[in-house]
């Protein structure tokens, strides 16, 4: 008897679930029918910002629909995340995913989000490296230079970052580890803010994205003392790598791409990837992201989450040599 109660239910949670899928996948055919919202986890003005601005202008054609950013910068990009993390599942809401979401994960003990399991990552725009700069009338000439000034007065010297927990505390940490100096540090909510303050004379040193330190080094506002991948960058060919003033192990280049909520239909995300690859592989695009110091470097979704997971094990390996503890 309780079987011959349990088939009409049995029946009717099939019939349930063949409409949702049904009603999915009608859904995931009709997208996008009205505007999307990119978070950008950052300041305008940033690398980010700049680099999603654009991407939005050539995307919206392709999809037909207008691509709104919304700048939700704060806590080292966490709020911005948060946001995306819990915004329905259904295509309108992206946001810019960073090397710096993946590292919040070991960085804070609790970010408000799991990079791997809240978000479907579409797949990588770009890479960018990273500069050590300081002010132009600092005295400054290399990043051994700092680091030899830094280890003579510990502490007395100061740095500015993005934010605690970002690659660049992280990686001006790992930089001082490795030449046995100490400073202070001193976060402030985005790239611009903190390459400010070395203007400004407010901090001594900082690590900034490239695209963002750029056109202040051309001027003559600072001095880029180090570039802090494993190589030099095209546009500074006379700036030499940490690894080649002694200061090995730091390795630090940005990353960025788009990822969506967990749960957003598959076809969805395939079909922003399409749009993502189609936009990067224009010549305007590509010499534009060429001159903010940006290399475009589309992915799929599994190369991107790839990258997200190598980051998490090079924060863990930074905080743990610069004896760093989660926030």
């Amino acid at each position: 008897m309780e079987t011959t109660l349990l088939k009409p239910l049995l029946r009717g949670l099939w019939l349930g679930c063949a409409l949702l899928g049904a009603a999915g996948g009608a859904a995931a055919e009709d997208w996008p029918n009205r505007p999307i919202r990119l978070i950008v986890p950052f300041l305008p003005g940033t690398s980010p910002d700049s680099t999603a601005r654009a991407l939005a202008d050539v995307m919206a054609p392709v999809l037909r629909q207008p691509i709104v950013i919304e700048n939700k910068a704060g806590a080292a990009g966490n709020l911005g995340a948060q946001a995306a993390a819990r915004a329905a599942p259904d295509g309108y809401t992206w946001v810019y995913a960073s090397s710096t979401m993946a590292g919040a994960m070991h960085m804070y003990r609790k970010p408000g989000f799991d990079v791997l399991k809240d978000f479907a990552l579409v797949g990588r725009i770009s890479t960018a490296d990273v500069l050590v700069v300081a002010p132009a009338d600092s005295g400054l000439r290399s990043a051994r230079d700092l680091v030899e000034r830094a280890r003579k007065e510990p502490g007395r010297l100061t740095y500015a970052s993005g934010g605690i927990g970002t690659p660049a505390h992280l990686g001006a940490e790992m930089m001082l580890s490795v030449g046995h100096a100490q400073a202070t540090h001193v976060p402030f909510k985005g790239a611009s803010e903190s390459l400010n303050a070395v203007i400004g004379r407010q901090v001594d040193f900082a690590l900034t994205i490239l695209s963002v330190s750029l056109p202040q080094v051309k001027a003559g506002k600072v001095t880029a003392l180090a570039v802090t991948g494993p190589r030099r960058n095209s546009a500074l060919p006379d700036v030499p790598t940490l690894a080649e003033q002694g200061l090995p192990g730091v390795d630090l280049v940005s990353f960025g791409g788009l990822a969506v909520p967990a749960g957003t239909p598959a076809p969805i995300v395939r079909r922003i990837n399409e749009a993502l690859h189609e936009a990067l592989a224009r010549p305007e695009i590509r010499a534009y992201l060429d001159r903010l110091g940006v290399q475009p470097a589309p992915s799929g979704a599994q190369e991107f989450a790839d990258d997200m997971k190598a980051e998490m094990a090079r924060t863990e390996k930074m905080m743990k040599a610069a004896k760093l503890d989660p926030q």
